[in-house]
């Protein structure tokens, strides 16, 4: 969940398609990438991403500044080897909404803009996050349509109609519609869904970084304390419901 191995794609000369599938890019063609756990730039040729997807660094891959090492299918299906093509939604540069669930209910609303200039809103990134809670009124005909018709489908959709809602989680959203449109009539497409590894963004002061490798509990503030217990507590109250069945 930091972002390595998520990549932005472009091509550098720009010349899509006019119809999708019309043509299969040439292992020359050159690529920008940027990586969304540092918002850092790349130039590399199809041939030369694809073997670093494939087989990591090599005499055939070029020189990489990524943090990362690639062998993205290292292991196969077994050891979770995957690549993902996913669409590109240009307003992400806007930002993102993350809706926090404990279980089926939702607990606030963080909306998380990159910083000027990149396209991940990872923390530790210069990304700006902005708290609401989960009444708030600018999102709500998203999350009345999200809680009310799409949540119930969720689990059924990934052959996990038996198992509960994971006891903390995420889903992303961000906006697909042409500036303007009116909130009720607005689309918006999940990017994710997190439960493996979800941080309390309340607890963002006490994440060690480079320019803050001593930060702890005692640097977040009494008032994101409160928010990231009352968290907690629910979490606790829906983990025994769980259990009780």
């Amino acid at each position: 969940s930091s972002g390595e191995g998520i990549w932005i794609i472009k091509l550098k000369e720009g010349n899509y398609c006019a119809s999708y599938g019309e043509r299969s890019c040439e292992d020359g063609e050159k690529l920008l990438l940027m990586e969304a756990n540092d918002n850092h730039e790349e130039e590399h040729t199809v041939g030369e991403f694809i073997e670093f997807c494939v087989n990591g660094r090599t005499s055939k891959s070029g020189e990489w500044t990524s943090k990362g090492v690639g062998k993205y299918l290292e292991g196969g299906k077994e050891a979770g080897g995957q690549l993902v093509d996913q669409r590109f939604c240009p307003r992400i540069v806007e930002g993102e909404l993350r809706y926090n669930l404990v279980g089926d209910a939702l607990v606030g609303i963080i909306h998380k803009k990159p910083k000027e200039g990149g396209i991940s809103a990872v923390g530790g990134t210069g990304s700006i996050y902005t708290f609401y809670g989960p009444e708030e009124p600018l999102f709500a005909s998203l999350t009345e349509n999200f809680l009310k018709k799409d949540l119930p489908h969720v689990m059924p959709s990934l052959d996990l109609a038996e198992e509960p809602l994971p006891l903390w989680w995420t889903t992303d959203f961000i906006n697909a519609s042409p500036p303007g449109t009116k909130a009720e009539d607005e689309k918006w497409i999940v990017g994710e869904f997190n439960c493996s590894c979800v941080g309390i963004s309340r607890c963002l002061a006490a994440y060690c970084k480079d320019d803050t490798p001593n930060a702890c509990w005692d640097d977040i503030s009494e008032e994101d304390k409160a928010e990231a217990k009352k968290m907690g507590d629910l979490m606790g109250e829906k983990a025994l419901a769980i259990l009780s069945k």
